[in-house]
């Protein structure tokens, strides 16, 4: 230490702490301190402002507070109508054919459909066996996100209202913005089935299922999430498949695809299939039955967007677009639309219009010769009819048995359930009526030879007082043989003929024959006073072609149910008993010959192919009739208007014959010439005949009149029937002799 040599003190320990009395240390410079921001001033709002903002804080409380309360309850709700739903879906496959009804499939003489009644049903489909192309396209046109969503779209839905909404509806009326699924719900009308109790008519109770609405809606969409856990997506398409409807009565896909292409939904081409899809937004307006040029451009649309979807490439796109889909030649031709109809109403309305079974119906409809009918009539009104004119037409053709091959009711030929004036009209039958009055006589024992006289003729009728009947030509011939009386339709031959056999065994011949409709009583029967149908008219000649047996027109031959081996009955019509002989029935055909031949008929003669028929004309020409046959088929036409008019210069020589003469140069075409069944001259020519004139007398025109001329009493030929034994001609010749 100091001052001791060097030496270090003692070590002592640093005092930590200075003594009050020590000097301060230095300190060291401090930082300034940190100043603290004043807190913001809040903005002070007035009275009514801190009102409006505390009660709008208040609301969004409660909204929220309400509306997550609300959506628990709402979604619970939802779930357990889903539930419900889901519990209550059956099997898909019993869900596959909804129809309540059958329905009724018709079938050609060969075989081949020709018309449906009723909501067909083609069988059992599936979205696995129908066509790709059938499936992309309804996908394309009615839900693109189909297989991506959950039964409900609320972005279609959204769409939908947008799209309503800009057109100035209400925002669910058009465009509902329905998927798949959701329609599928409506098409099962929510599983409400059909109560005939509830619902006046099934029509009403679809229209209910089909109503939309916001309750409506609100009903489709548990049901349809129902759905989506009940079933897969292609269970869903399928049943969509079977139950949509498709326009002309066509239920689901298969029927649809059978009934306008003639082929299985499993093999529709593209434009085929997006035809089929386009008709799901107006089954009615876009069937191509109704309008083929309307579905086309509809299946136009389909094609865009299958091809903006991807799935049509570019060629095919281009292919299908530039070869739109047509009928079938059976959906083209809608043949038969007044035959099918007639044929309907001859069976039970449970087995035709109220069928719950589907029935299968074979006809004797030739579509070659209904085809030839139709455009026959059709060619003579448009040639030979004045344009505008309401005059109409009805045409059946006919085997001579009775079967009808066609059937034309109207000139609207391409319709159903329309008035047919074919099997419905009565008409006054004119003087094609008098082939009954000469096949009385015929079958009496006269021949076709045999003298009546053509003179002035005045009948007092009881109860009218006197009747003188006129010829159109207003003038007379005097004695001529009958077959020229019928061929030239002498009119006071005629009745002169009826009032000697007696006008009740003409009506009995006519009505045998097949004339149901009531007759007229008095002479005037002769000419054709009363009323038939065209129908009724047509057998009654078939039953001179088939050699004088009577003959009920009918157009079923067999009905069945679909699927069963045997048919429930077969055919309603077809020959019956006699009427007149064979002998005569022949002669009355070579008298109806030489009608074409060489009276009122010729019109309707054909080349190289031997015809017999008559005209009739009624009073002041209000109908105007041809019928006639040729030994293939018998053809009836009638023309007038619908309001009984008269027609303006139309005789049954004139424009009906031009019709027959058209329809039958096409039914004959190709056809192998067969003669007709007629007698020939020599069969009754050069016997011995009676003495004054007696029926049986060889006798023609040109040669001169028999000595004793034509017995005639009180203005009435009396010439009896030929005696069928010595004892009776004996007897008669005897009176007559005795009286003239």
């Amino acid at each position: 230490m100091a001052g001791t040599g060097g030496r270090r003190g003692p070590l002592v320990a640093d005092k930590r702490y200075s003594a009050a009395t020590s000097a301060p240390k230095p300190k060291a410079t401090a930082k300034p301190a940190k100043r603290r921001k004043a807190p913001a001033t809040r903005r002070k709002h007035g009275v009514v402002v801190g009102s409006i903002l505390g009660l709008a804080r208040l609301i969004w409380r409660v909204i929220w507070g309400v509306s997550w309360r609300l959506g628990l309850v709402t979604g619970l709700i939802l779930g357990l109508a889903t539930f419900y739903y889901y519990s209550s879906l059956p099997e898909v496959s019993a869900l596959l054919d909804g129809r309540n009804r059958g329905s009724v499939t018709l079938l050609d003489r060969n075989g081949q459909v020709f018309a449906w009644r009723g909501e067909t049903f083609g069988g059992q489909i599936t979205a696995a066996n129908v066509s790709p192309h059938l499936k992309n396209a309804i996908v394309a046109t009615e839900d693109r996100r189909f297989y991506r969503h959950f039964g409900v779209s609320p972005r279609g839905i959204a769409s939908a209202v947008r799209i309503n909404l800009s057109e100035g509806r209400g925002p669910l009326e058009g465009n509902g913005g329905s998927t798949i699924t959701q329609q599928v719900a409506k098409l099962l009308c929510l599983g409400v089935p059909f109560d005939p109790k509830q619902w006046k008519t099934e029509a009403a109770y679809e229209d209910d299922c089909r109503s939309g609405g916001v309750q409506r809606k609100i009903k489709e969409i548990p049901y349809a999430l129902a759905m989506e856990v009940k079933y897969t997506k292609d269970e869903i398409l399928t049943i969509y498949l079977n139950r949509a409807y498709l326009g002309a009565g066509a239920r689901g896909f298969e029927a649809a695809a059978q009934r306008y292409f003639g082929v299985s939904a499993a093999n529709v081409n593209p434009q085929q299939a997006a035809m089929l899809a386009g008709l799901l937004k107006a089954p009615s307006r876009y069937a191509p039955t109704s309008n083929l040029k309307r579905s086309q451009d509809r299946a136009g649309m389909v094609l865009a967007l299958m091809h903006e979807q991807g799935f049509l490439s570019d060629r095919e796109w281009l292919d299908a677009r530039a070869n739109p889909a047509t009928l079938s030649e059976a959906a083209q031709a809608r043949a038969g639309g007044y035959f099918a109809d007639w044929v309907m109403g001859t069976i039970p309305d449970f087995l035709s219009k109220d069928t719950t079974e589907d029935v299968v119906i074979h006809t004797t409809l030739d579509q070659r010769l209904q085809t030839a009918a139709e455009e026959a009539m059709k060619t003579i009104f448009e040639t030979k009819v004045k344009a505008g004119s309401e005059a109409e037409a009805a045409v059946i053709v006919m085997s001579a048995d009775g079967a009808v091959r066609a059937m034309v009711g109207g000139r609207a030929t391409k319709v159903s359930g329309a008035f047919n004036r074919a099997t419905q009209a009565k008409r006054q039958t004119g003087s094609t009526f008098k082939p009954f009055v000469y096949a009385a006589a015929l079958d009496l024992g006269w021949t076709p030879d045999t003298i009546v006289e053509d003179a002035p003729l005045t009948i007092n009728v009881k109860g009218s007082g006197p009747w003188s009947p006129k010829n159109y030509t207003k003038d007379f011939k005097g004695p001529i043989p009958l077959w020229q009386a019928l061929a030239e339709s002498i009119n006071t031959a005629t009745v002169r003929v009826s009032e000697t056999v007696g006008s009740d065994a003409v009506r009995k011949v006519a009505q045998d024959f097949g004339f149901a409709s009531d007759l007229a009583a008095g002479p005037a029967v002769a000419l054709g006073v009363s009323e038939s149908t065209l129908i009724e008219m047509t057998g009654a000649y078939a039953g001179i072609l088939n050699g004088g047996s009577s003959v009920k027109p009918y157009g079923l031959t067999e009905l069945r149910l679909k699927g069963d081996s045997e048919p429930l009955f077969g055919k309603g019509g077809g020959i019956g008993e006699r009427v007149i002989s064979e002998r005569a029935a022949r002669e009355l055909i070579y008298m109806m010959h030489q009608g074409v031949e060489r009276g009122t008929s010729r019109r309707a003669r054909l080349d190289n192919r031997e015809v017999a028929g008559k005209t009739g004309t009624t009073q002041a020409a209000r109908d105007a009739w041809f019928i006639g046959f040729t030994a293939d088929y018998v053809a009836g036409v009638w023309m007038g208007y619908d309001d009984n008019r008269p027609l303006s210069g139309v005789t049954g020589g004139g424009l009906p014959a031009d019709i027959w003469h058209e329809v039958m140069a096409r039914v004959e075409a190709g056809q192998p010439v067969t003669p007709l069944p007629m007698a020939d001259p020599s069969e009754w020519r050069g016997q011995t005949p009676p003495q004054n004139g007696f029926p049986g007398q060889a006798w023609s025109a040109n040669d001169p009149i028999p000595e004793g001329g034509v017995p005639v009493i009180d203005g009435q030929l009396v010439a009896p029937e030929r005696p069928r034994n010595e004892g009776l001609g004996a007897a008669i010749e005897n009176l007559l002799r005795s009286l003239y």
